[in-house]
């Protein structure tokens, strides 16, 4: 039997990535015929606190940058409370090159030498941000990463095409893989409030600024509300209620939080991130110029005046359901575990 063994950042707060990760290791044991597991990676504490001592002092280091692989471990109890399904914790970094295929996510690419390349161990990187497959300037730890790698796992086309121009050699690589999104429980959703949100956890200042200007703009029965360090069922109530979601996307893979609160019935405005541009269609979706304050504040307001919107939109919001299905991404990860 195979075990597939993906990687994680130890992160602490909710992640897209980290989420897409653990639905698919759920699903891989679920199939009876393999087997999966999660590692998550975090630095040792001396680590930690020797490069925060450098940020302080401003060190700047030409040589290397990005985590080194000295100074990594696994996080052998990690809490994902903000996740429902439970998942099988990998506790260490051995590996069975006859049974274990491993997982790369793209910011972790270059640790392939150390662990995997050396002891023949084969794996795949998992590109889930085009923008992060630069994790350090050492560029023959990375031009190695995915020389050696069997496969590039994608889900869009920006990644592809950020893979493609950095590592032109890994074209014929790629892998398509679907993120599938909960759309039954989003698409159940009755009275609406009139209620817009944002999650300000990305270009804070952007969301500050937007946010600030409105104040004196909205009618009075219209409210602004942050969602921040909720778990994934408290977001999908307070989208249920809401009407209008602002994206304050950077440069990313492929921005979910969008599309779950366009499947919640929300007039979407702001930025794309740049792979959202693969979604990103009207009536639903409105793009802003990132940095244009003033014409995001002119959007919204325009908007709240849209009283047919989720009869306009009915159609829209099922193929966007249809893209991202459970049963599109299973079958994308079939596929993947039959290259294997």
């Amino acid at each position: 039997m195979k075990n597939i063994i993906f990687f994680v950042d130890a992160q602490k707060k909710a992640s897209g990535g980290g989420k897409i990760i653990y639905q698919y290791s759920n699903y891989i044991n679920s199939l009876g015929d393999f087997s999966s597991s999660v590692a998550h990676l975090e630095k040792k504490k001396i680590h930690k606190w020797s490069n925060s001592i450098k940020k302080k002092i401003n060190y700047k280091s030409s040589f290397f940058s990005g985590w080194k692989f000295q100074e990594i471990k696994v996080k052998k109890i990690h809490n994902f409370s903000w996740f429902n399904s439970k998942i099988k914790n990998k506790e260490n970094l051995n590996f069975d090159r006859e049974v274990d295929f491993v997982i790369l996510p793209e910011i972790f690419a270059h640790f392939a030498e150390d662990f995997l390349i050396k002891n023949k161990t084969p794996y795949a990187i998992f590109v889930q941000n085009g923008y992060a497959i630069f994790p350090t300037n050492n560029k023959q730890k990375l031009n190695l990463a995915y020389k050696k790698a069997k496969f590039i796992l994608s889900y869009s086309k920006e990644k592809d095409y950020c893979v493609s121009l950095a590592y032109p050699e890994t074209k014929n690589k790629i892998l398509k893989v679907v993120p599938s999104i909960n759309s039954k429980k989003l698409l159940q959703f009755n009275k609406k409030k009139n209620l817009i949100t944002y999650m300000p956890r990305k270009l804070s200042k952007h969301s500050e600024l937007v946010v600030s200007f409105l104040k004196n703009l909205l009618p009075t029965n219209w409210k602004v509300k942050p969602i921040d360090n909720l778990n994934e069922n408290e977001v999908y109530k307070i989208l249920q209620k809401s009407k209008i979601f602002l994206s304050f996307s950077e440069l990313e893979g492929l921005g979910l939080p969008p599309i779950e609160a366009a499947l919640a019935g929300n007039k979407i405005i702001g930025y794309t991130g740049e792979a959202g541009m693969e979604y990103w269609k009207k009536p639903i979706f409105t793009e802003i110029k990132n940095g244009e304050i003033k014409n995001f504040c002119k959007i919204i307001l325009k908007e709240i005046k849209n009283n047919n919107f989720l009869k306009k939109t009915f159609n829209q919001r099922k193929r966007l359901s249809e893209k991202y299905s459970t049963l599109n991404e299973k079958k994308s990860i079939k596929y993947f575990l039959n290259q294997i």
